[in-house]
This record gives structure tokens, C-alpha cells and sequence, in this order.
């Protein structure tokens, strides 16, 4: 049988006690409202359902993946599967938990407690002080010059939005960030994660009002807390 899994969480948490066999979480329903299941494996246990190998998963099933691991999180510290993270076998799975027994062990220390903010910031063009204005490329050394600038531009752009997220970082002052950066129609998007103490959610909402008043031109939404996506094994993300 093949197990499709949402996320990772010790298994003391749950009302079960410690037990070897697979058990019903009746208050949770899984992709296409499948049963989900606690698979035990040592300390930890496996939030899974039962998947058919082949059968499609869709914009739906991702909606119905994240709200299994945000309802788990809600009680306990849990370490998130990538979406569509699959198991063949019973055995597979066992031998991913115990393969990552130590990962997983450090991670479930390091995140409990912890929550995850997203940050997102368009920063328009003008703001990063676009070089030169993009123009349709021409033969010969006029082409070879025009890349050059273009890649001068593109260093300027992403030294701009370095700086940009320094400012950020200083303001949140996050336990630990992930940041990316890439050119959008209109100017730059950052995807800032920001790993926080759970317990400072209020604070750093404030915080985020704050930053509204002193980036009045760039666009920032909010969004959290949020199971920690980021910051878990393997980028972090845990995966088979």
C-alpha cells in the first residue's frame, strides 16, 4: 500500500500514547477528504493517507496538503513534507524515518516553539534604479555591449534587494530568514521567511505595521504563522 505524507511530528504529542500500529486522526481529513492516518515509526509519527500510485494531485490537493500540516500544527511542533512526497511501501516509509532519525530528532528541538512569517515585497522599478532602460537587441558588438549591461543591471538590481532585506532583517529581527529574490513585471519580488518565536507572533505584527509606514512605496503583504516550511530538513524541507 502506498502512503501519501503530510508532515512529521513526535509521537508523544498525540492522545495515543506510544503504540507500533497505524491509528485514525478522525478530526483530520486528507487529499480528496481521504482518511488520515498517524504512522508510528520510534518517537516520531507520520501524518499519511492512502494514495494510489498515478492518481493525479491537483491545485485542490495542494489547498488540502497544507491545511493537514497547518491543523496539526496547531497542537504540536511538526516538520512538513514537500507537497506530494509519496511512500510505495510501508517498509519505504520506515526506512525514511529511520535514515533521518537524527535530522529529524535536531529539528524537532531547534522548532518547537517556533513559527514561521512570509513576507512579501515588490519593490518597483524605479526603486531599484534601473540602469538603463531594457531595448530590443541589435547584431553585432552593439548585441554584445547591451548584455553586458543587462547584466550589470541585473547585479545593481539584486544589490539593491540585498540591501533592501538587510533593512528588513534589522526591523523583524528574526531567528533565522530565508530570502529570495526575482525580477517581476513590475520591479522586484522578495519572499522573505522569517523563523520566530511563537510566542512573539503580536510583536511582530506590530512590527509589520511599522515597516508599512517606512516602505510607503513598496508593496508588502503578510501572511502567518505558518507551520516552519522553511526552515526544516533538506531546504529545510523534509523528503523521501
Amino acid at each position: 500500500m502506498a502512503w501519501y505524507a503530510y508532515c512529521i511530528a513526535e509521537q508523544k504529542t498525540f492522545p495515543n500514547g506510544r503504540v507500533r500500529r497505524p491509528f485514525a486522526i478522525e478530526s483530520l481529513t486528507g487529499i480528496n477528504g481521504a482518511p488520515i492516518f498517524g504512522y508510528p515509526s520510534g518517537e516520531f509519527v507520520v501524518l499519511v493517507s492512502e494514495h494510489t500510485i498515478g492518481a493525479p494531485l491537483t491545485q485542490q490537493s495542494i489547498l488540502d496538503h497544507a491545511r493537514v500540516v497547518s491543523d496539526c500544527f496547531r497542537d504540536r511542533t511538526v516538520l512538513p513534507f514537500k507537497f506530494g512526497t509519496i511512500f510505495e511501501s510501508d517498509e519505504a516509509l520506515r526506512q525514511a524515518v529511520r535514515g533521518n532519525k537524527r535530522s529529524f530528532t535536531e529539528s524537532v528541538s531547534r522548532l518547537k516553539g517556533k513559527s514561521e512569517m512570509h513576507i512579501k515585497m515588490i519593490v518597483p522599478e524605479a526603486l531599484v534604479q534601473q540602469i538603463v532602460s531594457d531595448v530590443a537587441p541589435r547584431p553585432g558588438n552593439e548585441y554584445l555591449t547591451q548584455l553586458r549591461v543587462k547584466a550589470s543591471r541585473d547585479r545593481e538590481r539584486q544589490s539593491k534587494a540585498r540591501a533592501l532585506s538587510v533593512q528588513v532583517h534589522k526591523l523583524f529581527n528574526p531567528l533565522e530568514e530565508e530570502v529570495t529574490c526575482k525580477k517581476v513585471e513590475s520591479g522586484v519580488l522578495l519572499d522573505i521567511a522569517h523563523l520566530i518565536d511563537s510566542k512573539g507572533v503580536e510583536k511582530y505584527q506590530t512590527r509589520y505595521n511599522l515597516a508599512m509606514r517606512q516602505f510607503k512605496d513598496i508593496q508588502i503583504s503578510l501572511s502567518g504563522p505558518w507551520p516552519p516550511y522553511h526552515f526544516t530538513p533538506g531546504k529545510r524541507r523534509a523528503s523521501n
